[in-house]
């Protein structure tokens, strides 16, 4: 897998630095590749425009393949391995380097024990140059400020420094740093955020900006009024929406475009996927995958809702419950060790415990209706195509395999009609 394609929180890394750009007022951003990376350049699409770098002889070199038209005004330069990079970074760097005019304006930090190029300062405490790890001398490999990869120039400035470069260092490449040597004024800006820096190169530094992230993400809930009980145990992917006053139990994750209201409670040991859940909801130690959830209702514990649930409001789904593809009308319980599959179920039902649509022939995923205050009584079995027409009620064990008519009671194996309930009854 090509390294920017790896997810953090839920999204490729190159998409976090193509957002954070567009966020920062970047309009017309430019994605430098290979063409050996066809995944890559397919799935930029129309985000951004691609540049082919088809010989890869360093940094500098891949800048210079831009054209020379779209390397005029502020020119903003950034990694796509550096997915950490925020809006606001960028934005402030962009605001700096017009205050200041400089020629470049470029981000530093002060880490220890860094493989990256170290920034050298001259006697006055301005920018030298930039030296690269492998041809850093030991007394340079001693520096701990080091050059972050967020760039900021001035373009008329940065073609003749582009054209002027050589690979004249032990990787025989084309340093974008080595222009520095010949721009003035260059600006150094600071971060004080020390997971902005991240670059990925490995497996464990994929690790170490997935556990940044994830900490950036909950605190920004947090601020928006949003509980968690323990954020070290609970993962919120970026796409995740949550509504004010709502609180997260330990072992949850949210992942996708998951959308959850205001006033809810959810977990301990909640997975939910790419679904909306309304406010004043319940979700506890149950699985969901693109479901919907009206607001006041509740599942679980383990309860399992597949793709293609709807869940209308002042629903009750109990421990041990699984349902696809299926609606669930206002009011209705689905209490316990049940499934319904390709069902719609109408307001006001009681879905005994036990119950099972057996909606597969073999050949087809067959519907069963239950239209609005139907009792399903205890382990009744419905063979599906079957509806159970308005208030009618079925008898514990039952195997419904035809249709039972409004108000009446079926019971059985198979299931017969015996009576349509009185008015007094109902």
């Amino acid at each position: 897998m090509p390294k920017v394609l790896h997810r953090l929180a839920g999204k490729p890394m190159i998409d976090l630095v193509l957002d954070a750009c567009r966020e920062a007022g970047i309009q017309r951003p430019i994605v430098v590749l290979s063409p050996a990376q066809p995944a890559v350049i397919g799935h930029v699409g129309e985000r951004a425009e691609v540049v082919l770098q088809t010989e890869q002889r360093g940094t500098g070199h891949a800048v210079s393949m831009v054209p020379a038209e779209r390397l005029q005004g502020d020119v903003l330069i950034l990694n796509a391995d550096s997915p950490l990079i925020s809006a606001a970074t960028i934005a402030h760097l962009v605001e700096l380097h017009r205050e200041l005019g400089a020629a470049a304006t470029i981000t530093s930090i002060n880490i220890p024990g860094r493989r990256d190029g170290r920034i050298v300062r001259d006697s006055t405490g301005r920018l030298d140059r930039i030296v690269e790890e492998r041809d850093a001398t030991p007394a340079e490999r001693q520096i701990t400020e080091i050059n972050v990869g967020l760039y900021c120039f001035r373009g008329e400035d940065l073609g003749p420094a582009l054209a002027a470069l050589t690979p004249e260092n032990q990787a025989g490449e084309y340093y974008l740093t080595d222009v520095f040597a010949s721009l003035r004024p260059v600006e150094v800006v600071q971060l004080a955020d020390q997971a902005e820096a991240i670059g990925v190169n490995d497996r464990v530094q994929l690790a170490e900006a997935e556990g940044a992230l994830r900490q950036r993400i909950i605190r920004a809930h947090q601020l928006n009024g949003v509980t968690f009980i323990d954020p070290a145990t609970t993962f919120v992917e970026a796409a995740v929406t949550i509504g004010q006053d709502t609180l997260i139990e330990p072992f949850t994750i949210l992942r996708g475009a998951t959308e959850i209201g205001a006033d809810c409670r959810i977990g301990p040991y909640a997975q939910i996927q790419s679904s909306t859940i309304g406010d004043g909801c319940r979700v506890e130690n149950s699985w969901l995958d693109r479901v919907t959830m009206g607001s006041g209702s509740d599942c679980g514990p383990f309860a399992k809702l597949r793709p293609g649930t709807e869940i209308a409001a002042n629903v009750h789904v109990g421990s041990f419950a699984e349902i696809v593809r299926s609606k669930i009308g206002e009011g209705s319980k689905v209490p316990h060790v049940s499934y319904l599959g390709d069902a719609t179920v109408g307001r006001n039902v009681n879905v005994g415990a036990g119950t099972i649509t057996a909606n597969f022939d073999g050949v087809t995923k067959n519907p069963t209706v239950i239209e609005d205050d139907v009792f399903v009584g205890v382990g009744t079995m419905l063979r599906s195509p079957v509806k159970l027409g308005k208030g009618s009620r079925t008898g514990a064990g039952s195997v419904v395999t035809r249709d039972v008519p409004p108000g009446m009671t079926a019971v059985g194996v198979p299931a017969r009609a015996l009576r349509r309930r009185t008015e007094e009854e109902k």
